[in-house]
């Protein structure tokens, strides 16, 4: 084959002089579509060799006319598809090339607007890439959020990894983007899937469904701590928080998921979120420091070297040491804790819940701390 047929050549040459919107190459019906404002248009193609033989052609000549570049897709482009570097005026070529990867390389860019969204949706349909816009508050605000976001809540059931599902959790529960009935469903969904449970620990942590009462003695705290919290006291202000019934229920999920975490990948999700609502006592973020180090670290947070902010806490309320020492041990988790019990291991499932119980064990303790149940926490 020395090229497309003549008639093919013609079609395609007036379909891109029309200035489509959105390029797509349909390779299993050999049909090239194109997307215009008022609506779209078609060229059947017409091999008369080998099919991938004659796409690589009509790829060509569509980068050809596009960019200027016979040699079709270009390969730097190909570098930077997934690195976000593209040039804003350069993202509506990207669409109009019927390249899949041109298509991933618009959709990671910062400049993806709600309208270039729309066309990138019309050219590429996949949850990847519903996920990689959502990332984008533009797109987020636009119409095209809603859209995403019902795709993304459709497909959930057919979604295998685990880090896929809690990252669409996340992404659909974003404010505005899904009805509150579709919340609950989801929500009673992942009494199934813990891999829900962290999307919605990550989304929302202050504002879980079937919220749990305060602590019982919350107020009676509250008397002393509030008005430090006022003043500044970040001790004073997570106290608050983790007592309040926002603070319960956020507490109670997290131990859901680390009673009995199905993959690694939740593990690290859940530890990383934990380590995220704590870290106002642990401004430096994540030491990376192993299990038995958090918890000598957090004794000495409570003890007589403690910070003039735990101090005062303590001070007013001194029966809360061993909650002070909880949420502080919590501020630190991270792979650290991790890396002595995984190390080498693809473990997953009852097999992996074995090997974390030194961990698991410990951490769901010190959430019973704060939950206010009996008991002290190990170390604390």
């Amino acid at each position: 084959m020395t090229g497309l047929s003549s008639e093919d050549t013609f079609r395609l040459n007036v379909l891109l002089a029309n200035k489509p919107l959105a390029v797509r190459v349909d390779e299993s019906k050999m049909i090239v579509w194109g997307l215009f404002h008022k609506g779209e248009s078609k060229v059947p193609l017409n091999p008369d060799g080998r099919p991938d033989q004659y796409l690589r052609k009509v790829k060509e000549l569509i980068s050809g006319h596009i960019l200027g570049s016979p040699g079709g897709y270009p390969i730097y482009l190909r570098r930077w598809t997934r690195m976000g570097q593209m040039r804003d005026e350069s993202l509506e070529q990207l669409l109009t090339l019927g390249e899949p990867e041109a298509v991933v390389a618009a959709v990671c860019s910062p400049g993806l607007t709600d309208e270039l969204a729309r066309r990138a949706w019309w050219a590429m349909e996949d949850a990847e890439n519903a996920r990689r816009m959502l990332a984008n508050p533009e797109v987020v605000a636009g119409t095209m959020g809603k859209i995403l976001s019902r795709y993304l809540l459709e497909f959930l059931p057919f979604e295998t990894e685990t880090e896929k599902m809690m990252e669409s959790v996340r992404l659909v529960l974003q404010p505005g983007l899904i009805e509150e009935t579709d919340r609950l469903s989801l929500w009673k969904k992942s009494a199934r899937k813990q891999a829900y449970l962290v999307g919605f620990l990550q989304a929302s942590p202050d504002d879980l469904p079937e919220p749990v009462p305060a602590r019982r003695d919350a107020e009676t705290h509250a008397i002393h701590l509030r008005p430090m919290a006022e003043a500044g006291n970040p001790c004073a202000a997570m106290l608050l928080r983790v007592h309040s019934s926002s603070g319960q229920t956020f507490l109670r999920t997290l131990s859901t998921v680390l009673a009995r975490p199905p993959t690694q990948e939740v593990v690290e999700a859940t530890l990383d979120l934990a380590r995220e609502y704590f870290s106002s006592l642990r401004l430096e973020g994540d030491p990376d420091l192993p299990m038995d180090d958090l918890s000598r670290d957090a004794q000495v947070y409570t003890g007589v070297d403690a910070p003039d902010s735990v101090c005062v806490c303590l001070t007013a309320v001194p029966g809360l040491r061993r909650e002070v020492s909880a949420m502080r041990l919590l501020s630190g988790l991270g792979y650290g804790v991790l890396r002595p019990l995984l190390r080498d291991s693809m473990a997953t499932g009852s097999l992996m819940r074995r090997k974390l119980e030194p961990l698991t064990s410990p951490l769901l303790e010190r959430i019973g701390v704060l939950q206010g149940q009996i008991g002290d926490a190990p170390g604390s």
